[in-house]
Formats: structure tokens, C-alpha cells, sequence
């Protein structure tokens, strides 16, 4: 159990780290113009780029980066890291020009504008509602919880921890809309980014900067075999794609980009979170692992939290729990904020009610995907590593979505229906993968391509495979279903906004 100077640190930094943040956003909106619905969705416009930066930054790193990327026990898993200063680039440079000239609140309002018909927009945003709702907020408490538990010794059940996190971080959004995730990302982010430091340089101390002693050679080397968590070729093929997609067209990651003033300030801050990301990202989420294999031996996604244990002082320890309980509130408040957003914007809007009370419909979806979460969080229990499956369930929706904007910019003459069509090839393709061919192999058993002999078959290439035909089927059934020949647009200026 927690010592009482662990809690006592714990528990005033958090409160501290409210305060800051509330009056924060009170002084903010206090001299913002903007209406009720902006204000929730995109913080009234007005995120400077060092707030762009650290939504940006916090919105990723959180639990399940610091505790999957450490519960692998190896240095490869820098890579994912490392490829994130591709997809920011990407976002900074192609996307948020783009974005701002079409006058995008959802990401899906661009695809909207560039095909004929509006149906893409629709099913895209019901396929990220449910990525966020059974996949990203139970996972991110689920992983917030498990360090808690290793951490503090907490007696209490997984589900009661993830609970209080569920809670607090939909109060976050519910009540402070996008502009209080953005503050506390921030905040939280300078202390965590600087105690992560810290374990880094303890941990590499306690183990008298020896990491190669007593460790495989397979988890110390930067080029994956074909059997790893991240195959070398795969850097250069499905990595990058991978990459593009959730820096670039992630409506949890680009909403941050879209509540700056200008596209200057969104790019300024896009890249100020690309720098944090390859200097200062990579030896949090793997050295830590490595001098828990040393000390520990393969403990899996428990490391991270073993080690800041081992290496950090009672009182200190509780102040990095504070920070990592932020960054676990500040990811799930982000996604749960998107996740509003999305529904309100093309759905209730759009379907429903084009006038409702914005903050009343922030409330009521605020708290039914909080109850969801809570109650998905034991089917992330039996996985092996929390980080491995989060990144294949995510190509359910990557890889599909990623077709429909590649479409969307390449060609014109696009009918939606048949992007959703690639979208339904897509999703199929991988669901048939994911839960079928594979799943097996995320729980300790065999996949099936291993009992026909092909164990070298890895998801990151399967995402491949289903981005190019996915690609192809919408094509097809552009000209084969609809009649239209689709027109090569590449660097065509684009179309004017609708008022969408």
C-alpha cells in the first residue's frame, strides 16, 4: 500500500494542477467572443501554439504509451515513436493548410467537401465514434489503472481504479470543453516529460548505465526480425502509413491542431510537438523496459511502474503518480471531447436536432461513453501487451479511413458511395484478420497463418495490403457501379467551402 506522503503528494499536486487549469480556462473564456459550440469543440479558437503543442503531445502520451511501450521490454519499440516525427510533419505541412481553408471543425467535413455526397462523412464518423468508445477511452483507463495498482499496491479492482479516471476525465471535458484538456495536457505535460527524465537517469543508474549485460541481444536491437513487434521493412511500408494516419487524420489528434487562431500557429505548434516528439518521446517509453528486464526479468506491462517504484523516493514517486494520473485523464478527456464533437457536429446536428442546447448534448454523450468505457475495460485484462494489441485493433480504422482521404486527395469525380464501399473492403478484410486469422497470438496461443506454416505473416503488412485495396475498390465501383471516371487532381488547388 501507498505510504501516506506518497498520497499526500498525489493528491495535492492533483488538486493543484485543477486549480491551475480552471483558472486558466475561466480567464479565457471570460474574454473569448466565440459561441457556446466552438468554445466546447475547438477552445474558441484561440490555443496558442505552446498549447497546441502540449494537447498535442499529452493526447498520445499517455499510459498506454508509457506502459505498453515499457511492458514490451525492448529498444525496438522506439520506432513507433521515431515515425511520429513523420506523421507531424505531414499534419503541419499537407493537412492543416488544407483543414483551415475548408473551415473543418470534424476532419470528416473535408471529405464531405471533396466527394459527391455526404455519406462518406457519416460512416467515417460513426467508425471513429466506435474506435473511441471500444478502443481508446477503456483502454487508456484500463492502462492508467494497471499502473496505479503496481504502483501503490492499491487492493482495489482494476475496474474501481479505471472508474474514478472515467470520471474525473469526463468531468474534464464535460465541463471545460477542449480548452481545459489543451491547459492541463499542458501543465501536466512539462512535469511529466521531466520526471520521465528522471527515471530514465535513475533507472540507467541503478543498473550502472549497463543495459547490454544480462539482456538478449533480440531486445536491444533496432532491427526487428520478422516475428517482432515492429519487422524492419515494416518501417518503410505500413509504419508510414500508420503514421500519417493518426498524426494526420485523427480527429482525436487534428482537433488540436484546428483550435489555433491561424494555420502558422497550428504548424508552430505541430512541430513544436514533432521536436518533443523524436528528442524526448523515445527513451521514456523503452529505456525504463530494458532496466526492468535486468532487475526484474519479463514482467510484461507491469515494468514501468516496477522500475519508477524501485528508483524513485516515497514523496517523488507520488508526484510522478500525480503527473501520470494527469496524463491518463488528459488523454481520455481529449478522446472524450473529440468523441462529442463528432457526434454532435455530423450526427445530432445533421440528423437530429439542428439546434440543440450544445452543452446539454456535451453532457448526456459526455457521460454514456464514460459508462461504456468503464464497462469495456475488463476485455483489455487478458491481453499479453496492452501497446501490440491497441495498435492492431487500430488498423480496423487507420487503414480504411486512410483510403477514403488518400481518394479524397488524389482524385476528383469521387462518388461517396463508393469510398464507403472501400471503407466496408477495408474493415472486413482486417476484422476477418484481427479476430479471426490472428487473435489468438494476443492472448498466448497460435494464430492460424502459424498453423499453415506462414508465422511470419504481421499485421503492419496485412494494413498495407487492406490501404491499397481498399484504395482500388472505391475506384472500381467509381466507374464500374456509379459510371464516373475519377480525375488524377494531385496538387489542384482546392475546391471552395460549402459552408459546411
Amino acid at each position: 500500500m501507498a505510504n501516506p506522503v506518497q498520497l499526500a503528494v498525489f493528491v495535492g499536486l492533483m488538486v493543484l494542477l485543477a486549480a491551475m487549469t480552471w483558472r486558466k480556462v475561466a480567464a479565457a473564456r471570460a474574454a473569448s467572443h466565440a459561441a457556446a459550440d466552438k468554445e466546447i469543440f475547438l477552445a474558441g479558437g484561440g490555443l496558442s501554439w505552446f498549447f497546441v503543442a502540449g494537447a498535442i503531445t499529452l493526447t498520445n502520451l499517455s499510459t498506454d504509451q508509457l506502459v505498453g511501450m515499457n511492458g514490451n521490454q525492448m529498444l525496438l519499440l522506439a520506432w513507433w515513436e521515431l515515425a511520429g516525427f513523420v506523421g507531424l510533419l505531414m499534419l503541419a505541412f499537407v493537412f492543416v493548410p488544407i483543414y483551415y481553408r475548408n473551415n473543418c471543425t470534424t476532419i470528416t467535413q473535408l471529405l464531405e467537401q471533396r466527394y459527391d455526397g455526404a455519406s462518406i462523412r457519416t460512416v467515417i464518423s460513426a467508425l471513429f465514434l466506435l474506435g473511441n468508445f471500444f478502443i481508446y477511452l477503456p483502454a487508456v483507463i484500463y492502462s492508467g489503472a494497471l499502473f496505479m495498482q503496481t504502483l501503490f499496491g492499491v487492493e482495489a479492482p482494476l475496474i474501481t481504479v479505471a472508474a474514478v479516471f472515467a470520471i474525473v476525465g469526463a468531468a474534464y471535458a464535460i465541463l471545460g470543453g477542449l480548452r481545459a484538456v489543451a491547459v492541463l495536457d499542458t501543465y501536466a505535460g512539462v512535469g511529466i516529460l521531466a520526471l520521465a527524465l528522471v527515471v530514465v537517469f535513475l533507472a540507467m543508474q541503478a543498473v550502472g548505465w549497463d543495459i547490454n549485460t544480462g539482456v538478449p541481444e533480440e531486445r536491444l536491437t533496432m532491427i526487428g526480425a520478422l516475428d517482432s513487434p515492429i519487422p524492419f521493412h515494416t518501417l518503410f511500408t505500413g509504419m508510414l502509413f500508420i503514421q500519417i494516419f493518426y498524426w494526420s487524420t485523427n480527429q482525436n489528434i487534428t482537433q488540436k491542431a484546428l483550435a489555433a487562431p491561424n494555420v502558422k500557429e497550428a504548424q508552430k505548434g505541430v512541430i513544436a510537438a514533432a521536436v518533443i516528439r523524436v528528442l524526448i518521446v523515445p527513451p521514456i517509453v523503452v529505456l525504463p523496459g530494458i532496466v526492468a528486464f535486468k532487475l526484474f526479468g519479463d514482467v510484461d506491462d507491469r515494468a514501468y511502474a516496477m522500475v519508477v517504484g524501485e528508483v524513485l523516493p516515497s514523496w517523488t514517486s507520488g508526484m510522478f503518480a500525480a503527473m501520470i494520473a494527469a496524463a491518463v485523464l488528459t488523454t481520455y478527456s481529449a478522446v472524450m471531447n473529440a468523441t462529442i464533437t463528432l457526434w454532435s457536429v455530423d450526427f445530432h446536428r445533421r440528423f437530429i436536432n439542428p439546434d440543440v442546447d450544445v452543452k446539454r448534448l456535451n453532457r448526456i454523450v459526455g457521460i454514456l461513453a464514460m459508462l461504456a468505457s468503464i464497462a469495456l475495460v475488463p476485455l483489455y485484462a487478458g491481453a499479453e501487451s496492452i501497446i501490440n494489441l491497441l495498435q492492431e485493433l487500430n488498423g480496423l480504422l487507420s487503414m480504411p479511413i486512410l483510403s477514403a482521404f488518400i481518394a479524397a486527395l488524389l482524385f476528383r469525380n469521387m462518388d461517396a458511395r463508393a469510398a464507403v464501399a472501400g471503407l466496408v473492403w477495408g474493415f472486413s478484410i482486417y476484422a476477418f484478420h484481427t479476430f479471426y486469422l490472428y487473435v489468438p497470438a494476443n492472448f498466448g496461443g497460435v494464430s492460424w497463418y502459424a498453423t499453415i506454416g506462414l508465422p511470419w505473416v504481421h499485421y503492419i503488412d496485412v494494413m498495407v495490403f487492406v490501404l491499397f485495396s481498399s484504395v482500388a475498390v472505391a475506384l472500381l465501383t467509381n466507374r464500374l457501379v456509379f459510371g464516373n471516371r475519377a480525375i488524377l487532381a494531385f496538387g489542384r488547388s482546392d475546391p471552395q467551402p460549402d459552408g459546411a
